[in-house]
């Protein structure tokens, strides 16, 4: 079988507040393989985008083991609010990943033009955030 590209053993999550510990999350066991597709799932308050975040390197695990086998990993996802900066097109907004990661070329601001295409946003690529549905800002999110 295929080596696993993420390996999650145990892991736990504890916040605190002034109330005490809320567990978000318990015991995590999970392998993802290269090429393998996965969803998230469950209700509200048990712990989805707190694995996301902890993945995502923007918070830290109570305990527990997370092992990539790749280099330097790739992972985004996408906040429960679309968090687009009001002040730049969404265009603008689409190119900030490949801006901050220094990959912005012609040829990637082309292809990030025809997915905004695909998605059905081709003519809103010069505009603002506040002039999109909420569904619209989720697809350039």
């Amino acid at each position: 079988m295929d080596k696993s590209v993420l390996k999650i053993n145990n892991l736990k999550k504890i916040y605190h507040d002034k109330n005490g510990e809320v567990e978000a999350i318990k015991n995590i066991q999970l392998e993802v393989y290269d090429k393998e597709f996965l969803s998230i799932v469950g209700p509200s308050g048990c712990g989805k985008s707190s694995l996301l975040s902890i993945l995502s390197n923007l918070e830290k695990e109570t305990s527990g083991n997370i092992e990539f086998n790749k280099k330097n990993p790739k992972i985004g996802y996408m906040l429960q609010s679309d968090s687009l900066f009001p002040w730049r097109t969404i265009l603008d907004n689409c190119l900030i990943g490949l801006e901050v990661s220094n990959e912005l070329t012609p040829s990637n601001k082309e292809r990030v033009i025809n997915l905004l295409k695909t998605y059905g946003l081709g003519d809103f690529i010069d505009k603002y955030p506040s002039s999109l549905s909420g569904g619209m800002r989720q697809r350039v999110g």
